[in-house]
């Protein structure tokens, strides 16, 4: 059976870009706009891993990870960052707040990948 994986970021085009690098390497994915969608699609479906972005309407990435990690079902779920952010304090932050890996946008497709299935294995 695939692994599923949840992207989520406001930009389509992103969302999309992603989708198609992990499905492409063998991932059933599913995609949200922000953070409260992937909320709701994380509490109706089973994800085998996250990957978010930080900047995002509604609910950033970093309170998305934040809440996952207070609930005992997904404190141990795999949560990639993928984001504009490329500041040291920004990769401290998406890690303190929970993230297994922070990834800088424009982010390597096998980069991507390999963090994926590292994750997964």
């Amino acid at each position: 059976m695939k692994k599923r994986i949840l992207v989520v970021d406001d930009s389509a085009t992103i969302r999309t870009l992603q989708g198609f690098i992990l499905e492409s390497a063998g991932f059933e994915v599913k995609t949200a706009s922000n953070g409260i969608e992937a909320l709701e699609k994380i509490y109706r479906e089973d994800f085998d891993l996250i990957v978010a972005d930080i900047n995002m309407p509604k609910m950033d990435g970093l309170k998305l990870i934040k809440t996952l990690r207070k609930e005992d079902n997904y404190k141990d779920l795999p949560i990639i960052i993928v984001t504009t952010e490329e500041e040291e304090e920004d990769r401290e932050r998406g890690l303190a707040a929970g993230a297994n890996v922070y990834l800088v946008k424009p982010t390597d497709p096998e980069r991507l990948v390999m963090n994926v299935k590292m994750l997964l294995d």
